[in-house]
């Protein structure tokens, strides 16, 4: 078996062990003789994974009592809808931070459905820094604030978690799992799952429980978080094949130590890469310092004649999806849980091999 280290973006990598299981259990999954593809939803082997499932991801984050736990379908895209339409109505407020293309985006589509203000934007600088949280313009009267703590494409990272009276709304795609979070901070939590969860196809969704009353009553019983929570988020028949993935993924962190571990061993792989492009005159990270993302790891090359070679050539060593997102170009290594430190040495070797040979 020959396996690549795969940076990708989402779909991104997962972990070996668990891509194992999955192999072994294919034909015949709990000795049910079918693959969890083709049990019901409602059987009793699926319905214990999927209160497993919610058990273990509560206690990897350490999510509270008053806070219900639903896996949806339609990934974080869907709930840049279900967040307005969850909270607000037509004539309500509400606050948003754009620091990068997805924030961009979450407010685009909130503003279909309430007034939605956008209280700070780091577009002046290509979405390069996050705008210091005493400029941001916030509403008197704001339902919640809305943030992407990690914006995926600019490689971009809130190192802080913003304050305020208001509930706090994450789009955590990218960064959830990758470290220890104060749950309680937050009203709601979002995340799609083909970064550091699961394949594409199930959401994760964190939401504390006094919000489920909030939504507009002529919503639609999918497009509402607490049909959800009443039905365990079996409403209608759930992507049971990325959620037995996930459950999966869980249990593979809570054996690797939980999330105060996989988020030291995150620490570790990001500062070796960018201590390597800093120290490097060939290869630039254009992000602020103190905002560089953990996960996503955008760099240039000082001459960008370059990138197709650098892509080809890393792609021969096994080194695969590095090109930049096509709106920004350029390079990106994406470093999520299950990208291993042996990977980006890796990755760092070959830079360093790459820059003699053409620097």
């Amino acid at each position: 078996m020959s396996r690549v280290f795969n940076f990708s973006a989402g779909p991104s990598a997962l972990p070996l062990e668990v891509l194992e299981i999955i192999r072994n259990d294919i034909p015949d999954w709990l000795g049910t003789g079918m693959s969890v593809m083709e049990v019901s939803h409602r059987s009793k082997e699926f319905v214990e994974l999927a209160a497993r499932a919610e058990a273990n991801v509560r206690d990897l984050l350490g999510i509270p009592d008053n806070y219900s736990v639903l896996f949806p379908q339609g990934g974080a895209t869907l709930q840049m809808a279900m967040v307005p339409l969850n909270l607000t109505g037509p004539n309500d407020s509400a606050d948003y931070v754009v620091t990068g293309s997805w924030g961009k985006k979450a407010a685009g589509e909130a503003k279909k459905f309430c007034n939605a203000s956008v209280i700070a934007d780091a577009a002046d600088k290509n979405f390069t820094y996050i705008p210091e949280e005493s400029t941001w313009n916030r509403s008197d009267n704001a339902a919640f604030l809305h943030y992407t703590p990690n914006e995926t494409i600019a490689g971009v990272e809130f190192h802080f978690i913003p304050g305020g009276d208001v509930p706090l709304v994450a789009d955590m795609s990218s960064t959830i799992l990758s470290r220890p979070i104060d749950v309680s901070r937050f009203g709601v939590i979002y995340a799609g799952a083909q970064k550091n969860i699961a394949p594409a196809g199930i959401t994760l969704v964190i939401v504390r429980n006094d919000l489920l009353e909030k939504a507009r009553p002529n919503n639609a019983h999918l497009m509402t978080w607490k049909s959800y929570a009443e039905s365990d988020s079996m409403t209608n028949t759930p992507p049971t094949f990325a959620w037995y993935v996930a459950d999966l993924v869980f249990q593979y962190l809570k054996n690797r130590g939980g999330l105060t571990a996989i988020g030291e061993v995150n620490r570790r792989k990001a500062s070796k890469l960018y201590t390597a492009i800093d120290a490097s005159d060939f290869y630039s990270n254009p992000v602020r310092k103190d905002c560089r993302s953990w996960m996503n790891v955008p760099f240039i090359l000082a001459d960008s004649s370059l990138d197709a070679k650098f892509l080809q050539e890393s792609k021969d060593a096994g080194l695969t999806n590095l090109k930049g997102h096509r709106s920004v170009g350029g390079m990106r290594a994406s470093i999520y849980n299950a990208v291993s430190e042996e990977a980006v040495d890796a990755l760092i070797g070959f830079m360093a091999d790459f820059e003699k040979t053409n620097g």
